[in-house]
């Protein structure tokens, strides 16, 4: 249940939401933004810019694109208003090439953000089509070896470098997959996804249930060579959002498969998550950067985990407990909404204090695109279930 004034906030943070999209879209022209710069405006990419090698330098390209049009979906539910629909519509022929790019797991996030609640929201073969090129993309990403399977996450299968490497993010790609089997009825899109979790269990999660950003395998053998971090404070500390990445990712192959097992894995990375949070409402980017308290808050990271409890509430067999888990989600969107909405009209985006990447020094406190999203399609979920998604199935 919502109390009143959770659901006025919600709905107010959705109507902060909605307006703004409409400003921004009468001057982003065909870019997308991605984060805000020093002043509260939008930083744009074009959503062709794919991932590639840049010499040594590995970019990640815009793998952010489709948060874009799965924002103006929940707006269109909030608010009924057709507009809203057509420039999803019209977003999504500007995406639609990025479903054949084969150097990225991220075709996961670009696609289920936005083509898959698209097929839910708005119907229609077109956006099916869509999201199932890109997850037989995502499929064929697959590394098989003698100790298992692994989806590799950058680059192109023809460098080493791509082949050998994965990343916690994976894990937040893997609901593509699932859709997939569900929408075909391939049941090989699950395995592929499966045989990815059961390696990133082994490989990535630690005995105190925090995780590594990044691991490089021996392509053959399937032997972890090491494991080490692009956006973490070391490769030893905890990265908050890629916590965050594997609870969303773990709970989404417990309702895929039905498996106990990876619900309760769910469940004890968040229980670390929220350990860690305290009483805050964002974390630190880093659980261990050794400047807190003066290092930067990452709001993604709560939406993220907020999305995920809801549906650890939704698939959980005990109803106490499910209660438990959807009392905490809501108490980290009460806290988003309370602390961390962006209100000024100067400031762009919906949530503040984002970190989109402190190793790099980009967007250290701002709002990031896939913050907004997963906190809006988490408030879709706590207002209106199943109208931006279908609703997870409980167990039995």
């Amino acid at each position: 249940m919502i109390a009143d004034l959770q659901r006025n906030r919600f709905e107010k943070a959705l109507d902060i939401l909605s307006k703004k999209l409409l400003q921004d879209e009468s001057k982003i022209g065909v870019a997308f933004p991605y984060i805000t710069d020093a002043d509260g405006g939008w930083l744009t990419m074009l959503a062709s810019e794919s991932a590639s090698y840049k010499g040594e330098r590995w970019s990640h390209g815009n793998w952010f694109c489709g948060f874009w049009i799965g924002l103006l979906l929940a707006a269109y539910l909030h608010t009924g208003r057709e507009r809203f629909r057509e420039l999803a519509d019209e977003r999504m022929r500007l995406v639609a090439p990025r479903a054949d790019d084969p150097n990225t797991h991220d075709i996961g996030f670009i696609f289920n953000s936005s083509a898959v609640p698209g097929a839910h929201v708005v119907g229609g073969a077109w956006y099916t089509d869509l999201a199932l090129r890109a997850a037989n993309r995502l499929r064929a990403r697959i590394i098989t070896t003698a100790r298992g399977a692994y989806i590799s996450s950058w680059g192109p299968f023809s460098d080493p470098r791509g082949r050998c490497s994965s990343a916690i993010d994976t894990m937040a790609n893997l609901p593509l997959l699932y859709w997939a089997t569900d929408t075909s009825g391939d049941g090989s899109f699950r395995l592929v996804a499966e045989a990815h979790a059961l390696t990133t269990r082994e490989a990535f999660v630690r005995p105190d249930m925090s995780t590594y950003h990044a691991v490089e395998y021996d392509d053959v053998s399937g032997e972890r060579l090491r494991a080490y971090t692009f956006q973490g404070a070391a490769d030893e500390s905890c990265w908050s959002r890629g916590q965050a990445w594997a609870i969303l990712g773990f709970t989404a192959t417990a309702g895929a498969t039905g498996n106990r097992e990876y619900l309760e894995l769910a469940e004890r990375l968040a229980n670390y998550f929220l350990f860690r949070l305290g009483d805050d409402s964002a974390p630190y980017w880093d659980f261990d950067d050794p400047a807190i308290p003066n290092a930067p808050r990452d709001t993604s990271a709560s939406a993220i985990v907020a999305t995920a409890l809801l549906d650890i509430a939704g698939l959980h067999p005990d109803g106490v407990a499910a209660g438990v888990r959807h009392q905490q989600a809501l108490r980290l969107l009460e806290g988003l909404c309370s602390d961390h909405l962006a209100l000024s009209p100067i400031q762009r985006g919906l949530l503040r204090h984002g970190c989109y990447s402190k190793p790099h020094n980009e967007g250290t406190d701002c709002a990031v695109l896939f913050g907004d999203f997963y906190f809006a399609e988490a408030l879709c979920k706590a207002l209106m279930p199943g109208r931006f998604r279908p609703p997870v199935k409980r167990f039995t």
